[in-house]
């Protein structure tokens, strides 16, 4: 019914109707350009966000994985600190002829004029726990 309106509607043939229709179409062809504007402004941004979030991501799971390494290092550290302070007390007490002698008495068996060393062995841990 409405193809049977358009049919019977005549335009008005003036230079005002022919300025609005070229004002329409360039309307539409602005607005067509807009769109495809914003489609690939939307584009972009959603690569740009895809590359900032993925660079993001990598670079925190670096960080922590250098965090990590940072405290298991520290604790080295520590240990390592504990043991100089163990071998700079071992180096003083070897300075030490007492010591020494003592030293010298367990693990080599030297003994002292009129000592005698009686060597227990040790016993099996097999043996113990029974």
């Amino acid at each position: 019914m409405s193809s049977v309106r358009d049919k019977n509607i005549a335009k008005i043939e003036t230079t005002y109707v022919h300025q609005q229709e070229i004002a329409e179409i360039a309307s539409a062809r602005k607005r067509k350009l807009l769109y495809r504007r914003l489609s690939m402004f939307l584009v972009f941004a959603a690569v740009m966000s895809y590359l900032m979030i993925t660079s993001f991501i990598s670079q925190s799971s670096t960080l922590d994985k250098k965090v990590a390494q940072k405290k298991q290092l520290e604790q080295q550290l520590t240990e390592l600190k504990k043991q100089q302070v163990i071998l700079k007390e071992d180096i003083v007490k070897l300075n030490d002829d007492e010591y020494l002698a003592k030293l010298a008495r367990k693990e080599y068996f030297f003994s002292e004029n009129g000592e005698i060393i009686f060597n227990i062995p040790e016993e099996i841990e097999g043996k113990n726990k029974q």
